[in-house]
């Protein structure tokens, strides 16, 4: 049924044919390009402290200061974006965050160290909120349903690329410069991502819901919003330790190359399973697309219990990948129906910040024992826990009642729900 429109005719759902559409392009560009801070800026940090003499210890103090405010940020400034519009909120993260990195780019991190973990913190803290300022503008780019599905694993894939693209970004800048630079070009791209994004006519256009008094907790006091922050802290914790045990496998069978290419295939069958999940309508119910995906996930990981050896294991790498990118898109469609009103922006940020800090509890856990058996085990633990939160806390995934948050709209017209 439609609300108070004509009918629109079906809408291609092809990849070609959405990026051919009006703003995709643009959209997906500057989030992208606007995102490859998070990917560059961990490893331009190792890379600058280290050539200002200091210790791996050092370069580790400020590389985590960067990605813990990263993720603990984004709520906030999703919060921000649905009272004022990711325009502002965009452009004002975006300036903030290349400042502080201008500043640590000249600045000696090492004799002013507690200086530079600040700027790392204020930095991180400022990034702007790319992922959820796209997620609320593509109601207003796509034309059905099955075109949304389609655009966000579009927007996941894109995602993989990011973190290809961005380490090899900054090893390439400091072979040809110097480490400084590299963390003044993740400035310069994040400024120049963000503004696309930023100035694109439906971000502008975009208008956030009537005020309402928000309690601390926002989206995450929908019962359904929290599952989904929770799987995805599960989910994150088996990416995480993937990093850890791609290491203990590329020095037990002395094949350095392993810890970089194994995650590399995991962003590899990311790609794969996103681009072929959002080509078709798959049957089943969200809440079953959620646990199907995550059930991959865990079963993927399996295989390396067994330690392969090392050209199996890239390989196998891959495998867990080919349900991730599909779980993401899972999770970001089904917040239409279950994020109360008015809170997508800040429930997007929420997810991408749950996902964040999973990471590094994964990458923390498997690091505190020896050997890549302890590693596997934390990825199956973190796996895990993510299905047996979905299905335990089925009935939390139950839409809320439909109201105007969960709707395509087009200007002034506005279509049926998504689901």
């Amino acid at each position: 049924m439609t609300t108070g429109t004509t009918e629109r005719p079906p809408a291609p759902n092809g990849y070609w044919h959405l990026l051919t559409a009006p703003h995709i392009l643009r959209l997906l560009t500057g989030a992208v390009v606007g995102h490859l801070p998070v990917a560059m800026a961990p490893i331009a940090l190792l890379l600058v402290v280290r050539a200002d003499g200091g210790s791996v210890r050092q370069a580790g103090l400020l590389a985590a200061a960067y990605g813990v405010s990263a993720a603990l940020g984004q709520p906030w400034w999703g919060r921000m974006l649905d009272r004022h519009g990711p325009m502002p909120t965009l452009l004002g993260t975006a300036l903030a965050s290349t400042a502080a990195f201008t500043v640590l780019a000249v600045l000696d991190t090492v004799d002013h160290l507690l200086a530079a973990v600040l700027l790392a913190v204020t930095a991180g803290g400022a990034t702007p909120p790319t992922e959820a300022a796209l997620r609320v503008v593509w109601g207003d780019v796509t034309a059905s349903a099955a075109q949304l599905r389609a655009a966000l694993s579009l927007d996941a894939c894109a995602q993989e690329v990011v973190f290809i693209v961005g380490p090899l970004l900054v090893l390439a800048v400091d072979a040809m410069t110097e480490a400084q630079v590299t963390l003044a070009a993740a400035a310069a791209l994040g400024l120049a991502g963000t503004a696309i994004l930023a100035t694109a006519a439906p971000t502008r256009r975009w208008q956030p819901a009537p005020s309402r008094r928000t309690d601390v907790l926002g989206p995450l006091r929908a019962p359904g919003t929290r599952t989904l922050a929770i799987t995805l802290l599960g989910a994150g914790i088996a990416l995480g330790a993937i990093n850890v045990v791609a290491l203990a496998l590329a020095e037990e069978h002395r094949a350095p190359a392993l810890s970089t290419l194994m995650p590399a295939a995991l962003a590899v069958g990311s790609l794969t399973g996103g681009l072929v999940y959002g080509k078709r309508r798959w049957p089943g119910t969200p809440s079953a697309h959620l646990r199907a995906t995550t059930l991959g996930l865990l079963v993927g990981l399996l295989p390396l219990l067994f330690q392969p050896s090392a050209p199996a294991a890239v390989v196998v790498a891959a495998l867990p990948g080919l349900f991730l990118a599909p779980l993401l898109v899972s999770v970001f469609s089904s917040l239409d129906d279950l994020a109360p009103h008015g809170t997508l922006g800040e429930a997007s940020a929420w997810m991408v910040a749950c996902l964040g800090l999973g990471q590094a509890g994964g990458t923390a856990l498997a690091s505190s024992a020896a050997g890549p058996l302890p590693s596997i085990s934390t990825a199956l633990a973190g796996a895990a826990a993510a299905w047996v939160t979905l299905a335990m806390r089925r009935s939390s995934l139950t839409p809320l009642t439909p109201h105007p948050s969960r709707v395509i709209r087009r200007g002034s017209r506005e279509t049926a729900p998504l689901r």
